[in-house]
């Protein structure tokens, strides 16, 4: 079944809601993401600067790099996502530019930017060569590139797909959000960050770190109405892991 893209338009308006399903990349995703990335900012020394979050949504990891003290700007192609993260950031006082775009096509200049960001957004292009163009050509020579995205496994076939949006009681949305046949496996994206002047540094495994009764549970309870988004993704303990069976996040760096 194909990807319903368009699912971020009709809830992109309540991604801060922890009653909304879109909510759940924030609970302990959010988290879990960004205690990696600080990790490798601190190990490459990256501090300040200009950075690009593409497919930021309503502005999870946007937020984020502007607290950590960069100029931040997020590009997202649903314009109700956008609206969304421009109201959040008025309301946290938060100085970022926000734009209407895709990564296919980003309407910035060349080097334009010392670190791009990526998150939940590679699984999802149709043209991921030239979403990764794309991002190579608006970073610097030495940029720094984060991102994370789905192993395409009987893992993730069995969780990202079967239990989170196919099991009636456990699906935590009633529309297709992923289709296994995208998801990218590390071999995939290393050849094409490769193939763009992107040198891959390192891979980390991204997961739920629950039980596997604690997340069947929780997409139950979820699906029942008993707990919101939010707290279905603190229960699930998105976060690094060994493996990079169900999803990995890492980074690269733009060669001179």
């Amino acid at each position: 079944m194909p990807i319903d893209n368009e699912v971020y338009d009709r809830l992109g308006a309540g991604w801060w809601d922890e009653d909304n399903p879109l909510n759940m990349l924030h609970g302990s995703c959010t988290p879990g993401r960004m205690a990696y990335f600080r990790d490798v900012l601190g190990r490459r020394g990256t501090a300040g600067g200009r950075t690009l979050d593409i497919g930021c949504g309503a502005g999870f990891i946007t937020e984020e790099l502007a607290g950590l003290g960069f100029t931040a700007t997020g590009i997202d192609p649903s314009s109700v996502a956008i609206e969304a993260a421009r109201a959040h950031a008025t309301q946290g006082r938060l100085a970022i530019e926000y734009v209407v775009g895709v990564g296919e096509q980003l309407p910035f200049p060349d080097a334009a930017f010392d670190l791009v960001t990526c998150c939940d957004v590679l699984e999802h292009v149709r043209d991921l060569d030239r979403v990764v163009a794309e991002t190579a050509r608006v970073l610097r020579p030495g940029g720094l590139y984060l991102f994370d995205t789905i192993n395409r496994t009987r893992l993730s076939r069995l969780l990202a797909i079967r239990a989170m949006q196919e099991w009636r009681l456990t699906r935590i949305v009633d529309t297709s959000i992923h289709e296994w046949s995208m998801f990218i496996t590390p071999e995939e994206l290393e050849a094409t960050l490769d193939r763009h002047g992107l040198e891959l540094g390192e891979l980390a495994g991204l997961a739920p770190r629950a039980s596997w009764p604690t997340i069947v549970g929780a997409l139950r309870a979820t699906r029942r109405g008993r707990i919101g988004y939010g707290e279905l993704s603190r229960r699930l303990d998105f976060g690094r892991v060994e493996s990079l069976a169900l999803s990995y996040m890492g980074f690269a760096v733009r060669r001179g």
